[in-house]
């Protein structure tokens, strides 16, 4: 989309040719500053103008050029939106305003711009491109493959045309369309990297290695700083056991981008291959500095510490995954091997004995595609991994773009437990619902409360409950030990405790809160194993989401299905909305997720975290004085982290 803008500053004369001769020097000033990228001047040009010409619409436009440029989209909206009332037939206003209103994800208001634009100039190529990027990023393929094919018509030279509606094509599955629209691409303009590495990405899933590294190459002699060609062409020759050539790849790969912990990750195992331990320990261990939270790096490391006949750090490691997540049979099992090695009988077998506690879960729940996919024991979790894979903190937001540094937002609602005399965030004494305090005070277990924060207790604490109610044995004893499991990351044994309960009482719409969180932390664990933790961006380029030949995505529908079911039985209950609201956001429905916000704040206008959360998403949206509005308004109602989060992004 920057491009787009890029190419009109560069078209901007054109505008001031057909324009008035008497302008004011200050409009010529303003253009003149956007075509040499000196934005800030441009709008402090443009501010005089519009003091005196306060009807000059074209005055708006340049600045809302200017705004979009400093990444101030909702300003941007504004001047586009006002040289609109001051012109309703002005073309490019609708277009750029459609332009602006998909980068925020307002994905619907953004196509009623560009229908304007397009009524009025059916022959505007770029107002078709920008319009087939929106339809992709809507996820409306179809959509998106007829604008560019209308754009190709009109601009048949246009490489970028084909490379986006081939990968338009991938996206309905259709390989066949999509390479031959990669092929015109290169034959149109053979000097265009980006076909190559499109190509080659195709070729890549298709498993057409030697044709894959053969285009990457090429779009790497094109450009010989593209870090994710290196990268993926290391891919392509390790499944050709090429491991030098790959290994070489990787250091290119890092060579080009120095923060890529996927890069690391996948060097550290092709290290390990060819014999070099302590090369392999030292890429896990940068990658476990910026990325404490995933457990395959610990659990690889491990390994390898075991080779060296480091058994301290092996052990260290291992534990580590197992604290991570203490379902994963596979650590307790090499963990059990190194005690025995150290003499340690009673270690091994209570760690065998865990092993042997985990594989009867494991198969208990083999029906359960979310549980199979991160507790089947067999599995190797040493492979390469592919590029779109992500070592983010399994908290779901990693913000980029405005916002410097990752925000972490206010996790969902469930019953959980809390000692007394301790101020939280929020008191949901404050939250009035007569079915949730009958509901409390039934289970007679002391400190359950309803609340966003996990527990207050220290993991000591928790594990003595735990112990002491290892055998529960009537309702309010099974909800007990399904929170202790799950506080204690025992996933598995958690929604069999929630099972039970659901279908004791098919209407405990608590039961089915609890086990929708359960059921969502349980995702993100797999998404660890795969290396692809979901994470919230703003892309400075949204269409450069366009380069993504693959999306992997995780399904949420039982936690969907398990909160629609706390709905139907509590619809005034405002926690299980702020909950769906969190897991659309994952789902990367930004406008849905605001949605059902609004709907939990209109139940309860006290629930701080949902004015939090909606604050953080409206930012990612590029509305920030609104998304500072809600966070200041979090902060009023408790939430020290909100004042935090002012002073670094709405200050400025």
């Amino acid at each position: 989309m920057r491009k787009l803008f890029i190419a009109l500053a560069l078209c901007l004369y054109a505008i001031g040719a057909n324009a008035q001769l008497n302008k004011p020097y200050f409009y010529y000033k303003g253009r003149d500053y956007i075509v040499e990228g000196k934005y800030r001047e441009a709008i402090e040009s443009l501010n005089l103008l519009l003091r005196s010409e306060s009807k000059e619409y074209e005055g708006y436009f340049l600045r809302g050029v200017a705004k979009y440029n400093l990444d101030d989209l909702g300003g941007a909206l504004a001047d586009f939106t006002k040289a609109l009332e001051e012109n309703p037939v002005y073309t490019q206003a609708y277009q750029y305003r459609a332009i602006t209103r998909s980068r925020m994800g307002l994905y619907q208001e953004a196509l009623d711009d560009f229908s304007s634009a397009l009524s009025m100039r059916p022959s505007n190529a770029s107002a078709y491109f920008s319009r087939g990027v929106t339809y992709f990023l809507n996820r409306q393929f179809q959509q998106s493959i007829n604008d560019f094919s209308q754009f190709l018509k009109i601009e048949p030279t246009q490489v970028e045309g084909y490379t986006s509606r081939g990968t338009s094509y991938l996206y309905i599955k259709d390989t066949v369309a999509a390479l031959k629209d990669y092929d015109r691409a290169i034959q149109v303009n053979p000097y265009w990297s980006d076909a190559y590495l499109r190509k080659g990405l195709l070729e890549l899933t298709q498993k057409n290695y030697s044709e894959s590294e053969t285009n990457l190459s090429r779009a790497i002699e094109l450009d010989t700083t593209y870090s994710i060609a290196y990268f993926y062409r290391g891919v392509s020759r390790n499944n050709t056991n090429n491991l030098m050539g790959a290994l070489d790849d990787f250091d290119s790969s890092i060579r080009h981008d120095s923060t890529s912990s996927i890069a690391f990750y996948n060097r550290a195992i092709m290290l390990s291959t060819i014999g070099d331990i302590d090369g392999a320990i030292r890429d896990y261990s940068k990658v476990a500095r910026n990325n404490p939270n995933n457990v395959l790096v610990f659990y690889n490391r491990g390994h390898l510490y075991a080779q060296k006949g480091d058994y301290d750090n092996a052990v260290d490691d291992y534990s580590r995954a197992i604290a991570l997540y203490p379902d994963f049979a596979n650590a307790y099992r090499y963990r059990a091997q190194i005690k025995a090695l150290k003499g340690d009988k009673k270690g091994y077998y209570d760690d065998m004995r865990m092993v042997n506690v985990k594989i009867a879960e494991y198969r208990s729940k083999m029906s359960d595609k979310n549980f199979s996919a991160y507790a089947d024991t067999s599995k190797q979790f040493d492979k390469i991994l592919s590029f779109d894979a992500n070592f983010e903190n399994k908290e779901f937001s990693n913000i980029k773009g405005d916002i410097s540094k990752s925000i972490k937002t206010k996790p969902m609602y469930r019953l959980t437990l809390s000692a007394p005399d301790t101020a939280f965030v929020f008191d949901v004494s404050k939250y009035e619902n007569r079915e949730l305090t009958k509901y409390i005070s039934d289970c007679h277990i002391d400190g359950l409360t309803l609340m966003a924060n996990t527990t207050n207790y220290s993991k000591l604490a928790i594990e003595k409950l735990d112990k002491y109610n290892s055998d529960p044995q009537r309702a309010g004893e099974v909800l007990s030990k399904a929170i202790t499991q799950s506080l204690l990351n025992q996933y598995s044994s958690s929604m069999t405790h929630l099972n039970y309960l659901i279908s004791e009482d098919p209407t405990d719409a608590f039961a089915y809160l609890n086990r929708a969180v359960v059921q969502s932390e349980m995702i993100e664990f797999i998404a660890s194993l795969e290396g692809n933790y979901q994470s919230l961006n703003i892309d400075v380029d949204p269409s450069a989401r366009l380069k993504q030949v693959q999306e992997r995505t995780y399904d949420y529908s039982k936690t969907v299905s398990d909160l629609n079911r706390v709905m139907e039985l509590m619809p005034e209950l405002p926690h299980t909305y702020y909950n769906m609201a969190i897991i659309r956001t994952l789902e990367g429905d930004y406008p849905a997720a605001i949605q059902l916000y609004d709907k939990a704040i209109e139940l309860f206008p006290y629930l701080a975290e949902a004015y939090y959360n909606r604050g953080v998403v409206k930012m990612m949206l590029g509305e920030k004085q609104a998304g500072c509005m809600d966070i200041s308004r979090a902060g009023e109602l408790g939430i020290d982290e909100a004042y935090t989060l002012i002073k670094s992004l709405c200050q400025k």
